[in-house]
């Protein structure tokens, strides 16, 4: 298994699902809260069936936090972007593999841009795909819905994908395995015990108005570890 999984399982905010008026106040929340990552989606309105986040957003963002991002292109010719969404050797850029038919070459092209490099698989993409690119990569993001639409319920398939990943990934001690999609409180206990270190957080945990957004990720995480001991 991941050493990293039962350990520190990290908390990845998804910034769509946030208010956009307000982002500022969002991000010192998200840091007040201990989030450990901002989740940024790009996206082309082809790939995935609405629009995303755009760079100058990313780069004004930069301006406010030193906290990490992992970029989540769903998007066609990936190639194109990527150097715009190059910002920081901290951040995580990630394609999917349905996007391009050179993965390698997008892989070499966001390292040789200075970030980290990761892949995303939609829900019905096999792991395979993964064979020859997966030590060269700091991530696998798994889809655990249909990419590109906000609330949608978790496909129960993607429980035993995160656990066939970890076990395909056990070699690779330090890959992050990322979960995108129906994360709540009750799916990120079954998330994080079948083999995900990291969860992106949208409307069903951290952004659902009940409380503070630093408050519910405290809650979200007091929630984790107390099903891990």
């Amino acid at each position: 298994m991941n050493n990293i999984k039962q350990n520190n399982p990290r908390l990845s905010a998804s910034l769509v699902c946030g208010d956009m008026v307000n982002i500022l106040r969002d991000l010192r929340l998200l840091e007040k809260g201990g989030i450990d990552h901002l989740h940024f989606d790009v996206m082309d309105g082809h790939f995935v069936p609405r629009l995303g986040l755009l760079p100058e957003m990313l780069t004004a963002i930069k301006k406010h936090t030193n906290m990490p991002v992992d970029i989540h292109l769903m998007i066609e010719n990936p190639e194109h972007y990527i150097p715009l969404f190059a910002q920081s050797p901290d951040d995580i850029i990630v394609v999917h593999a349905e996007s391009t038919k050179h993965l390698d070459r997008m892989i070499r092209l966001i390292k040789d841009s200075g970030s980290r490099a990761g892949v995303a698989l939609n829900p019905a993409t096999p792991l395979n795909v993964l064979d020859y690119v997966i030590e060269d990569i700091d991530l696998v993001m798994l889809m655990a819905i249909n990419p590109g639409i906000v609330g949608h319920k978790l496909i129960p398939q993607a429980i035993r994908k995160i656990s066939d990943l970890s076990k395909y990934a056990s070699k690779k001690n330090d890959l992050i395995i990322e979960i995108d999609g129906g994360v709540n409180f009750e799916s990120a206990i079954e998330m994080i015990k079948a083999g995900a270190n990291m969860l992106v957080c949208g409307t069903s945990t951290i952004y659902n108005k009940e409380k503070p957004i630093n408050e519910k990720i405290v809650e979200l995480r007091e929630t984790i570890m107390t099903s891990l001991k």
